[in-house]
């Protein structure tokens, strides 16, 4: 296979057209191109270098680029050299500013301006951090969400990434013989979700966690009959106390993380009074 080239052009940070591109990358099987992001392109000097890198490797240009003047400088680039130059927001653009009737702005970087929303999520964040792993347990009723779950199933990825989305997040791990605090068990304002995994799965993943760790694999953390022991009595818990499951066996990060922000928001509605 001849080695192939994407070039990812932004004005801001580059997240966007880097998301976009990835999404449509895994519909291609046996396709893997180097990726070259270069992100805060605002100005001419800039867009040549990224003209120039481009010159090094060709390939592909995905961009979101808003300033005319900079946009039609990678455009007529890309045109003189005979490559796919695509701005992967005009659709959406077109189609909201006609529903709006209204112009776009066309100011770089504006999705990330400091706002009530951007310190929303940083104190989420913040929040996060110190109820990672049942700290400040007693804290609880500050959440928004709390993960429960057994150990290696990604509470401490999943909070982060539900922090990343404003919501302040906290996990406990369950631990065979530990009995649950009082304060979660009773707690009313957050919306207290189990994580779950297939034993075999988790089991693998203990296994392997222990071999990085230079430990023996032999223990009850990871042998296979308690493991799923430990699973089904976390299932019990879950159930006894009205707790919904997330499994995320087959789920990554993001998947699992949309479903908890699906969940919180549905009882946010019940809660506020509003159909969910």
């Amino acid at each position: 296979m001849n080695e192939l080239h994407i070039h990812l052009v932004s004005d801001a940070t580059g997240e966007t057209v880097a998301s976009i591109a990835r999404a449509c990358l895994a519909q291609f099987e046996r396709v893997q191109p180097t990726l070259h992001t270069w992100g805060l392109v605002r100005t001419l000097g800039q867009i040549e270098r990224a003209i120039a890198g481009i010159d090094e490797h060709p390939g592909l240009v995905f961009f979101t680029l808003v300033d005319p003047v900079v946009r039609t400088k990678l455009e007529g680039a890309c045109r003189h050299r005979s490559l796919p130059c695509i701005s992967v927001l005009d659709p959406v653009m077109a189609a909201l500013s006609t529903y709006f009737g209204s112009p776009v702005a066309a100011l770089p970087g504006r999705q990330y301006q400091l706002d009530a929303e951007y310190f929303r999520r940083i104190d989420a964040m913040q929040f996060t951090l110190a109820h990672d792993d049942g700290q400040l347990i007693e804290m609880v009723e500050d959440a928004d969400v709390v993960l429960v779950g057994v150990s290696r199933t990604s509470k401490t990825p999943t909070s982060m990434y539900l922090a990343n989305r404003g919501l302040k997040c906290a996990n406990y791990p369950l631990v065979p013989g530990v009995p649950l605090p009082p304060e979660l068990e009773n707690a009313t304002h957050p919306l207290i979700v189990g994580l779950t995994k297939d034993p075999k799965s988790l089991s693998d993943i203990r296994r392997t966690r222990l071999r990085l760790l230079n430990q023996t694999e032999e223990t009850d953390y990871a042998q296979f009959e308690r493991v799923r022991e430990e699973v089904q009595n976390a299932r019990r818990l879950f159930s006894r106390l009205g707790w919904p499951v997330v499994d995320v066996t087959r789920r990554s990060i993001e998947e699992a993380s949309v479903t908890i922000i699906q969940l919180h928001a549905q009882r946010r509605g019940i809660v506020e009074g509003h159909p969910a």
